[in-house]
């Protein structure tokens, strides 16, 4: 079920719809806010839209490190797998 949450990114208070726990929403905010800071520390002049895209930069690397690595391990996974299938079609039963 869609519900209305309050959050507060860059100042600004925002109503956002979601089917996520209220939960699940206050983790996303607190890492878009957390991100945020992090690119307003290394961006000097304090132009919003620079901290923005740094962030949506770091946020963007960080997934495509997660898809690389979940990609791995999914082949790992099924490399073993059909290991074990093999093992268990030349088990005389």
């Amino acid at each position: 079920m869609i519900a209305t949450h309050s959050i507060r990114v860059l100042g600004r208070e925002l109503q956002v719809k979601s089917v996520a726990t209220p939960e699940h929403v206050a983790q996303v905010e607190a890492l878009v806010n957390e991100k945020l800071a992090e690119a307003e520390a290394k961006v000097s002049g304090g132009d919003t839209q620079l901290v923005v895209i740094l962030a949506l930069m770091n946020l963007a690397e960080a997934c495509l490190d997660a898809r690389k690595q979940m990609a791995e391990e999914q082949r790992t996974c099924s490399e073993r797998v059909a290991g074990l299938i093999e093992r268990l079609d030349r088990q005389q039963f």
